[in-house]
């Protein structure tokens, strides 16, 4: 050491200045960004790609073979409940509903001559066949007596009997008469029955008639038009695609993972690509009760109160549907908790170093996360959790 020269002791002590200054640099706390649990209003919404649907589109059809004679309507029109949108020539079956109208009319004219005429007429054959049996019994008396006295021969007694057992037999026969006209007899039976047949056939050849006109089943619009004047039309044939008013529908695709958070009632806000300005609002319908085992989703379907005229089937549209909100929650920005889930972690500075703390989750969104449970208000926990691992020695300073 006595011989060592003074440049040498300077190069010993720069080496030991660095090494104090690494070893101070080494030990010295890491410098990490945290941010607070503060307390904020927190919504949860999912956004889904969409279309529009209807719930009712009927095909609408002849269910009788005709020729079309008039079409009233035209791709996209709106009809009303009833509206007739097409007529088939229906000349023919006209004449057979005013033949059966005809026929029904006749067969309530003959009923009501069998209870004005017949039943009075037999009740008077009846009283005249009375009492002509009356006088023919009468009269054999009487000539039994003058036979008893011998002033008539038997011959006369014999024909008086003979004139009672004929007017026996027309008061039978009047008897008969009177019963089949009464009201419940067999005559009166089958002319009521002449009129029942008559109305129905009348109502078969009215409702033939009524096939003729094609008519919107409930207000709506018409979708589709395949027919034209003068084509021939046969039951099948789908003349008009009809949609009905007030059913108007919208199909997601949701991802199966956001199943525990769709519930029937949810508002949604909806975006038609063709129209980005003019936003409008649904409600969560259904939930499909299956999964779509090769896509993993599951069809959510959204009803509209009031469509926007510009709203067509088909059309591609964006949903964005809040399934949940908070007015006052505990919130962290989503990057500084780790996990995902109900179950998270934070990272905060306990003692100097960083620890890890599990946390409960609620509501998430792109920006923030609720904290339920693990942290209280105020709680500084590290902007950046990745940055450092637990254990690390580290201070606080203010994060962006």
């Amino acid at each position: 050491m006595r011989g060592m020269k003074p440049t040498s002791w300077g190069i010993v002590a720069i080496a030991c200045l660095a090494a104090g200054v690494t070893a101070w640099v080494v030990s010295r706390p890491a410098a990490v960004p945290v941010v607070a649990v503060t307390e904020s209003a927190l919504a949860q919404s999912l956004v889904f790609s969409g279309r529009v649907a209807a719930i009712v589109r009927v095909e609408l059809g002849a269910t009788v073979t005709g020729r079309i004679a008039e079409v009233l309507v035209r791709e996209g029109d709106r009809v009303q409940a009833g509206q007739l949108l097409a007529r088939l020539d229906a000349d023919e079956l006209q004449a057979q509903a005013e033949q059966a109208q005809a026929n029904l009319e006749l067969a309530r004219a003959r009923a009501g001559s069998q209870q004005e005429l017949a039943l009075p007429t037999s009740q008077a054959t009846l009283a005249q066949a009375s009492a002509n049996l009356a006088a023919a019994r009468q009269e054999a008396r009487r000539s039994r007596d003058l036979l008893a006295r011998g002033f008539v021969a038997q011959a006369r007694v014999d024909e008086t009997e003979r004139a009672v057992q004929v007017a026996q037999a027309q008061v039978d026969a009047a008897q008969a008469a009177a019963k089949v006209n009464r009201v419940g007899g067999n005559e009166v039976v089958q002319a009521r029955l002449r009129v029942r047949e008559a109305q129905a056939a009348a109502a078969l050849a009215q409702a033939r008639l009524q096939q003729t006109r094609i008519v919107a089943p409930a207000a709506g619009r018409i979708v589709l038009r395949s027919v034209d004047p003068g084509q021939i039309v046969q039951p099948g044939r789908v003349l008009f695609q009809f949609a009905a008013e007030g059913s108007t529908q919208l199909l997601a695709q949701a991802d199966e993972k956001f199943l525990g958070l769709l519930a029937r009632g949810q508002t949604a806000q909806v975006v038609v690509d063709a129209f980005p300005a003019q936003a409008f609002a649904a409600s969560v319908a259904s939930i499909a009760p299956g999964i779509d085992a090769q896509r993993g989703t599951v069809e959510v379907k959204f009803a509209v109160a009031s469509p926007p005229p510009f709203l067509r089937e088909d059309m591609t549209l964006s949903l964005r549907v809040e399934v949940g909100r908070k007015e006052r929650a505990l919130t962290l920005p989503a990057g500084a908790v780790l996990g995902a889930g109900s179950e998270g972690r934070v990272r905060t500075i306990a003692d100097g170093r960083i620890v890890e703390q599990p946390v409960r989750i609620g509501l998430r969104t792109l920006e923030r996360v609720e904290v339920l449970s693990g942290v209280a208000r105020d709680t500084l926990v590290l902007a950046q959790p990745l940055a450092a691992e637990p254990g690390t020695r580290a201070r606080a300073v203010s994060g962006r």
